[in-house]
């Protein structure tokens, strides 16, 4: 398995977990929301489904550490329901 490529992702504002393993969410989350700031993506979607709401806690403790997340809230009112999490970051000084 080492000796595959690197995937490359979209940085697009819409970070879908169900593709990746949940040991890999620690890091993927940090880095794809560090990539959004860079290119002034402040406006980002996790899909982390809903399930037992495991990697929904795991995602909303990632967010709560991070100094660059203004806000976060669950996409009540539109087709993903509480299966995304709407996170907002602060620009780049």
């Amino acid at each position: 398995m080492d000796d595959l490529p690197p995937i490359e992702y979209p940085v697009d504002g819409v970070l879908d977990l169900h593709q990746f393993h949940p040991s890999e969410v620690k890091e993927l989350v940090p880095d794809y929301l560090d990539l959004c700031r860079e290119q002034g993506i402040l406006e980002v979607r996790v899909i982390h489904g809903k399930g037992t709401g495991a990697l929904r806690e795991l995602v909303h403790a990632i967010l709560r550490k991070r100094s660059d997340v203004e806000q976060f809230r669950l996409a009540q009112g539109d087709s993903s329901g509480w299966g995304a999490t709407l996170v907002s970051l602060r620009k780049l000084t």
